[in-house]
């Protein structure tokens, strides 16, 4: 959903705009007002355009191609703004609000993002693949993950519950509904492994929802789920594994609006982390390359 491939590219945000050097200046919710007043509702615009469109095709989906097209749908937002004011908004910053109208139009929570970022003049996927979590990471590797972000074990439970929407690949979680570990419900492995063969990569592709019961709305059943060890990824299930964060889940699935209000805090936090500001970077005319 194109939902949850904003809050995915979201965390890219802070590779596009990642600074190599010490040198910040502060983000503001009103960096725009004079320079392209009409940028954020066109930006709202379109990805509200875009959601109503993925809800019509979802279901007919064959392979996963959620993270391209939540990268394709800020590639339209980004062309419609420079319509209006071009050379103005960057890339990070659309996806920062973007993220934050998915976040919305789902049934999640509104928050007030800090404006102000540039973006960088290259891309690097050893640092991607370095600073991003994978789906087959424990407990112990995403809390250094966002530790070295300045990010709190809190933060990234918050954060981790935007997998209440969204779908994965049968890749990613085969090892998992085959592996008949005692953290993972028996019922919920049969289930998936209806759309997910054990041993045939012509069905990697195959989408089955993060969050089997709500999968279209942003709430705190993700955490209900974990629970009960239904989390769809091994990075998920983690946080509930006996570990340092299982008070966190407990919490989250007890209290919805303690969850959607921690998640917000994270989201602006998360888009705070490092961004070329001033003079530093530059504005994509497009945001899959440099000018």
């Amino acid at each position: 959903m194109v939902a949850s491939a904003m809050f995915r590219a979201a965390a890219m945000a802070m590779v596009l705009a990642l600074s190599f050097s010490t040198c910040q200046a502060q983000l503001s919710s009103t960096f725009y007002a004079e320079r392209c007043p009409n940028g954020l509702s066109t930006i709202r615009t379109s990805i509200r355009s875009a959601i109503l469109r993925e809800r019509r095709i979802e279901k007919f989906v064959i392979q996963n191609n959620n993270s391209v097209r939540g990268f394709e749908v800020i590639d339209q937002a980004k062309s419609a703004v420079e319509n209006v004011c071009p050379g103005v908004v960057s890339c990070a910053d659309i996806l920062a609000v973007a993220s934050r109208d998915a976040s919305e139009y789902v049934g999640g929570l509104s928050w007030t993002v800090r404006l102000g970022r540039r973006d960088s003049t290259d891309a690097s996927a050893s640092l991607a693949s370095r600073d991003l979590p994978r789906f087959t990471a424990d407990l112990r590797s995403l809390i250094d993950l966002f530790e070295n972000k300045g990010l709190t074990e809190r933060d990234m439970v918050a954060l981790s519950g935007s997998h209440t929407i969204g779908q994965a690949q049968c890749v990613t979680f085969r090892d998992r509904i085959y592996s008949n570990g005692s953290d993972t419900d028996a019922g919920f492995a049969s289930t998936r492994r209806q759309n997910c063969s054990a041993t045939s990569p012509d069905g990697n592709g195959n989408l089955a929802p993060l969050d089997l019961v709500t999968p279209n709305s942003f709430e705190n059943n993700y955490f209900r789920n974990l629970l009960q060890r239904r989390g769809l990824l091994q990075s998920d299930q983690a946080l509930f594994s006996g570990g340092s964060t299982d008070s966190i889940v407990n919490e989250y699935s007890r209290n919805p609006s303690t969850f959607s209000s921690d998640f917000a805090s994270a989201m602006v936090k998360m888009g705070d982390i490092e961004p070329l500001t001033g003079s530093a970077g530059i504005i994509r005319r497009i945001c899959s390359r440099v000018n």
